[in-house]
C-alpha cells in the first residue's frame, strides 16, 4: 500500500528547523490485478466479428448414376454472364431463342429482372418451389466482386434456385462481344 515517511529532521548547529523530504512510495500491486480483472472481463463479454458468408449447398452425388443431370425446363431458366466493367448481361432459355439484356447491379437493375421473371414463372406454373432456376456463369473478365454481388442479388430477389457454371459457351461469348461488353 502507499506509505509516506514524514518523520522530520531537528535543530542542527542552531540553524533553522528543515524537514526531510522523501520521496513517496506507492505500492501499485492492487491496481495491477484490477487490471488484469477489468482486462479479462472485457474479453470475455466482447463478441467477435461475426463471418458473413452465404450458404452454398451443394447436391448430393448419385453412386449409382453420377453423370445425371439436373432437368429444367428451358422456360425456367436465367442465364447470367459477368461481363468486364461491372456489366451483367442475362437471357431467358436457351442463347439466341430470346434477345440478351445488359443490366447492371442494383434495385434496379439485375434484382428488379430477377424479381419480375421468378414472379412470371411462379404464376405461369403455380408453384412458388418450380421458379425461376437461376444459372451464373462468370467469365474471365469479371472479378470476383461481381459474382459475389449477383449471389446477393438472388438471394434478395427470393430465387429459388441457381447454379454456377465455369464453362461459357462459343455462342454465349459470341454474344457479349455483339452486346460490347467482352
Amino acid at each position: 500500500m502507499a506509505q509516506l515517511d514524514t518523520s522530520g529532521g531537528g535543530k542542527k548547529d542552531g540553524g533553522k528547523v528543515r524537514t526531510k523530504k522523501k520521496s513517496t512510495n506507492v505500492d501499485l500491486t492492487a491496481m495491477v490485478d484490477l487490471m488484469f480483472l477489468l482486462i479479462t472481463f472485457f474479453m470475455l463479454t466482447t463478441t467477435l466479428a461475426k463471418p458473413q458468408a452465404m450458404d452454398m449447398f451443394m447436391p448430393d452425388k448419385d453412386e449409382k448414376n453420377p453423370d445425371a443431370e439436373l432437368d429444367v425446363k428451358a422456360s425456367r431458366t436465367m442465364t447470367v454472364l459477368l461481363a468486364e466493367d461491372n456489366k451483367v448481361v442475362w437471357y431467358m432459355g436457351v442463347a439466341g431463342d430470346n434477345p440478351p439484356t445488359v443490366d447492371n447491379y442494383g434495385k434496379s437493375g439485375i434484382r428488379k429482372a430477377f424479381i419480375e421473371n421468378n414472379d412470371k414463372i411462379v404464376a405461369s406454373t403455380g408453384d412458388p418451389s418450380k421458379g425461376l432456376m437461376v444459372i451464373v456463369k462468370p467469365t474471365d473478365k469479371s472479378n470476383y466482386k461481381n459474382f459475389v454481388d449477383v449471389l446477393d442479388e438472388i438471394k434478395i430477389a427470393g430465387v429459388p434456385s441457381y447454379g454456377i457454371v465455369n464453362k461459357i459457351e462459343p455462342a454465349e461469348i459470341n454474344l457479349l462481344k455483339d452486346q460490347g461488353v467482352y
